[in-house]
């Protein structure tokens, strides 16, 4: 139903490939003058085949497959340029740490260089729109009611890349009177009817749409939640309620899922003691020579279920006013220099490595709160503690998917906090390993390209 789900990820998949494969053709042409011949192209294969795979994983963890780039594609050079960059430095380093190939391209790697990202680019930017472009767009009715109907019904009609259009939105009188809304929807002439209907104001034509889509068949029927989930990424707070929870996350984890994770996280930990150790004594020198203070700082955060724990941070701020559990402003002057770095690359947040070997914290799951600032927001926020139902995280959905007001790097009120909550249910429903890897890539992807979400 819309372009950006797995088809379109498989199409631009194929595309990458088949255009990393020319490149190299036409490298190799332009490099020694004529076209390449199969005893020209054998020392390359070997080596390429490795780098393809490699770097259509950077794409892949750099978000280049995701939903948001395929419906905006303003945003593809940025993206690719920087990405495709970032793959030549892999593989001048490949090359240079794996001398078992015997070749040395330099010259050829800057070639590729401007050829590859020439390829990648008309691909992406010329070809891929028109292929992917439906040709037609379903006729949808939406009813349902809300400001999260309206903001996808906005949505929707606001990008012709979807692959339905909202023609009429049954509304008002509509949703109480059974023949008004029947008129409405053979005057609209639609193939497909989104319905929310347990919302109190549709609820009154459950039973007739029940009776045009499923008995009839005049019409498919698709449920306002999924579409709303399949759009933004989360969860319409508005449908939260006991059942909810009840039908999607009150069932354990599996074993093996618990298993695999733990290894994973552990695994994980002990990557990044590494890098904490090795990091250590430089932050300690240019903290000392911007502004002496501890180089470590400890913060009572919540845990899974509400038990609190003690969280080990590298110190970004000059004072660590953040326990007090007010809102942090990232752009205020608190935060030092070296903060700010630390911050933006997340390197502050390694330290945590001992809360994940402790089992404390996850790898990836919902952002734990600071104790002050978490019991406010379970004040204000319904449902809010459910998110305390799984491990916390240092990274997760919402991270990777929510933008802030530039400069801040986390939700500064309770509007940000509720969109923050909507991505951490989303999470809670469909986890998975699968998707706990998709969040790491794109964790990754956030501190070595600092590109925008999509």
């Amino acid at each position: 139903m819309i372009i950006g789900g797995r088809r379109a990820s498989l199409l631009l998949f194929m595309g990458d490939l088949a255009a990393f494969a020319l490149s190299l053709y036409l490298t190799l042409w332009l490099r020694y003058g004529f076209p390449p011949s199969a005893a020209t192209l054998a020392p390359y294969v070997a080596p390429f085949t490795l780098l393809f795979a490699l770097w259509l994983l950077v794409f892949y963890s750099a978000g280049l497959y995701g939903k948001r780039l395929a419906l905006f594609v303003s945003r593809v050079p940025d993206a690719v340029i920087k990405t495709q960059v970032a793959n030549i430095i892999l593989a001048a380093l490949f090359f240079f740490l794996v001398p078992a190939f015997g070749i040395a391209p330099k010259t050829i790697l800057v070639l590729y260089l401007v050829v590859s990202l020439a390829l990648i680019l008309l691909w992406r930017i010329a070809l891929y729109p028109r292929v992917s472009l439906p040709r037609s767009r379903d006729r949808a009715v939406l009813v349902a009611s809300g400001p999260e109907a309206d903001e996808l019904y906005q949505e929707v009609n606001s990008n012709n890349r979807y692959g339905i259009k909202f023609v009429a939105r049954a509304s008002g009188a509509a949703l109480n009177d059974r023949t008004l809304f029947l008129s409405e929807l053979e005057n609209a002439r639609p193939t497909l009817v989104v319905a929310d209907s347990k919302h109190p104001a549709v609820a009154p034509l459950a039973s007739v749409i029940d009776h045009v889509t499923r008995i009839e068949r005049c019409y498919q029927l698709a449920s306002f939640e999924d579409l709303y989930e399949e759009v933004f990424d989360r969860i319409p707070l508005s449908k939260l309620g006991q059942v909810w929870f009840l039908e999607h996350v009150s069932a354990a984890d599996s074993l093996a899922h618990t298993v695999v994770k733990r290894i994973i996280d552990i695994l994980g930990a002990i990557a990044m003691a590494v890098v904490t150790i090795l990091l250590s004594p430089l932050v300690a020198l240019a903290n000392a020579l911007e502004r002496p203070g501890p180089l470590f700082i400890t913060q009572e955060r919540f845990g899974r279920y509400g038990v609190p724990f003690k969280a080990y941070k590298f110190r970004s701020m000059e004072k660590n006013l953040s326990a007090s559990g007010e809102w942090t402003h990232e752009g205020e002057n608190r935060v030092t220099k070296v903060g700010a770095f630390l911050r933006r690359t997340s390197l502050d947040e390694f330290p945590q490595f001992l809360n994940v070997l402790a089992g404390e914290l996850s790898l990836v799951g919902p952002r734990s709160d600071i104790l002050g600032l978490g019991r406010r927001l379970a004040e204000a926020l319904p449902y809010y503690e459910a998110r305390y139902l799984v491990l916390p995280g240092i990274t997760g959905w919402a991270q990777i998917n929510q933008q802030y007001e530039p400069g801040n790097a986390s939700p500064q009120s309770i509007e940000e906090t509720k969109t923050r909550l909507a991505y951490d249910f989303y999470y809670l429903k469909h986890r998975s390993l699968g998707l706990d890897i998709l969040i790491a890539l794109r964790t990754v992807k956030r501190m070595f390209f600092r590109m925008s979400t999509w």
